[in-house]
C-alpha cells in the first residue's frame, strides 16, 4: 500500500488531514482484493466504511467457488469488517443491476454483439450509484480492489495500467470519467503480483486470504451465456442456417446466441479441407456466417460512446497516434484514432486484428506510457 505523502503534507489517500479524519468507503465484493484494501486502510488508521452490493439473487445457483456477489461473498465481507472493526453495509442493487447491466447484456447478444457486462457494471452501478452513496455517507473518497493505478499528472488525476500486467484491469475501467477518477482510489494498483496481495491478507489473518479469484461473470456462474439469455428472453435460441460468405448453406445451428465472432469449434461442419471461423452474425436472418481465418482480419474499427481522459479535448478531424486493446487479454496495438462528431470515432489499426466484434470495448492508451486515455464501444457503423 502507498505510504504517506510526507513531502506534500498529504496522507496516502491524497488529503491534507489526519487519517482518522479521512473517511473512505471501500467497495467490498467479499474477495481477497477488496478485503485487503479495507483491512490495510483500517490498520493505517483511516475511517473505513465497507459497502457490499447485492447485485443478483442466485439462490443455490451461485453456491460454487469463484463466482462473485453470492450470499457467501456478502457474509465474507461482513466477517472481514467485523474482524477489522469497521462498519459494513449491504445495499440491495438488484433492480438497478438488472436494468443497467443484465437487460442490455441479453439484448446485445440477441443483436449478434458480444457484450462486456463487467464494464457496464463499473460504469452504471459501482462508479455511479455506489459512488453517490459514498458521498452521501460523507466519505472523502471511495476505494476499490481493482488492479489499476491513479496518478497525479500536470492536468490532474490520470488513469494508468497496473504495475502487474497480468492483473491489469484497465480494459474494464476505460469508461471511468474524470470526475469519478477524482473521487476514486485504487490502492492495489502498484503491487507487482497477486502473491503480494495474498501476503497482506495473511498478515491481517483475513478469512479470505486463500479464497479463489472470481472467474465468471457474476450472473453467469457456469460460463453458459446462452442458457442465461434463453431464460431472460424465451425463444432467443431459434435455429437457423450456417452459411459461407457467398450464402451457401453449410449446416444448421441452434441459435445465433450460441456463437461469437472468431469461434472455430462447435460449428458442426465436417469434411472441409480448411477450418472455418465465425466471421459475422446476422440475427435478423438467423444466420451464422463462416469463412477462412483471413476473413477475420480487420483494420478499421468503428467506435461510439467515447470516454476521453486525455489532457486536451478530442477534435473532429484529428489523427492521433495511440495504442488500443480490443480484447482484455491482448496487449495494446498501435493505431490511429480519428474522432468524429457525437461521440463517434474510427480506429485504424496499423496491423490487422482478428476477431473484432461489435459489443466489445476498444480501449485507448498513450503509446509512450502506461496511461489510459479512455475508449469506446465497437459497433457495426
Amino acid at each position: 500500500m502507498a505510504r504517506d505523502h510526507r513531502d506534500t503534507g498529504l496522507n496516502s489517500l491524497g488529503f491534507a488531514k489526519p487519517k482518522q479524519d479521512t473517511r473512505v468507503v471501500v467497495a467490498m465484493s467479499g474477495g481477497v482484493d477488496s478485503s485487503v484494501v479495507a483491512a490495510e486502510l483500517a490498520t493505517q488508521g483511516y475511517d473505513v466504511v465497507g459497502v457490499t452490493l447485492q447485485l443478483y439473487d442466485h439462490g443455490a445457483a451461485l453456491a460454487k467457488k469463484g463466482a462473485c456477489c453470492a450470499g457467501r461473498d456478502i457474509h465474507d465481507a461482513r466477517r472481514v469488517a467485523e474482524a477489522m472493526g469497521f462498519p459494513h453495509y449491504v445495499l440491495d442493487y438488484e433492480n438497478t443491476f438488472r436494468e443497467a447491466v443484465i437487460d442490455e447484456f441479453a439484448e446485445s447478444y440477441l443483436t449478434g454483439a458480444t457484450p462486456v457486462p463487467c464494464i457496464r457494471c463499473n460504469e452504471r452501478v459501482k462508479f455511479k450509484d455506489l459512488l453517490e452513496t459514498a458521498k452521501d455517507l460523507d466519505a472523502d473518497c471511495m476505494a476499490t480492489g481493482h488492479y489499476i493505478q491513479r496518478k497525479i499528472g500536470a492536468a490532474g488525476p490520470e488513469l494508468h495500467m497496473a504495475a502487474d500486467s497480468l492483473r491489469d484491469q484497465s480494459y474494464f475501467l476505460f469508461s471511468t470519467t474524470a470526475d469519478q477518477l477524482a473521487y476514486l482510489r485504487f490502492p492495489l494498483g502498484h503491487l507487482k503480483s497477486k502473491e503480494e496481495t495474498r501476503a497482506l491478507a495473511a498478515k491481517h489473518d483475513l478469512i479470505v486470504a486463500d479464497k479463489p479469484d472470481s472467474q465468471d461473470i457474476c450472473f453467469v456462474p457456469d460460463g453458459n451465456y446462452a442458457s442465461v439469455i434463453e431464460k431472460l428472453r424465451p425463444g432467443a435460441g431459434e435455429p437457423g442456417d450456417i452459411v459461407d460468405q457467398s450464402g451457401t448453406v453449410l449446416g444448421q445451428h441452434h441459435g445465433v446466441i450460441h456463437y461469437t465472432i472468431g469461434q472455430r469449434r462447435g460449428l458442426g461442419i465436417g469434411g472441409l479441407a480448411d477450418p472455418l471461423y465465425v466471421v459475422k452474425l446476422d440475427p435478423d436472418a438467423r444466420q451464422v456466417i463462416v469463412g477462412p481465418k483471413d476473413a477475420l482480419a480487420t483494420r478499421i474499427v468503428p467506435i461510439r460512446e467515447i470516454n476521453w481522459l486525455g489532457d486536451r479535448p478530442l477534435t473532429s478531424g484529428d489523427a492521433l497516434p495511440i495504442a488500443v486493446k480490443i480484447r482484455s487479454t491482448r496487449p495494446p496495438r498501435e493505431a490511429i484514432l480519428r474522432p468524429g462528431a457525437d461521440g463517434l470515432a474510427t480506429v485504424e489499426l496499423l496491423s490487422p486484428e482478428e476477431g473484432v466484434s461489435p459489443g466489445q470495448a476498444c480501449v485507448f492508451y498513450d503509446p509512450n506510457s502506461t496511461r489510459v486515455l479512455g475508449g469506446g464501444w465497437i459497433w457495426r457503423g
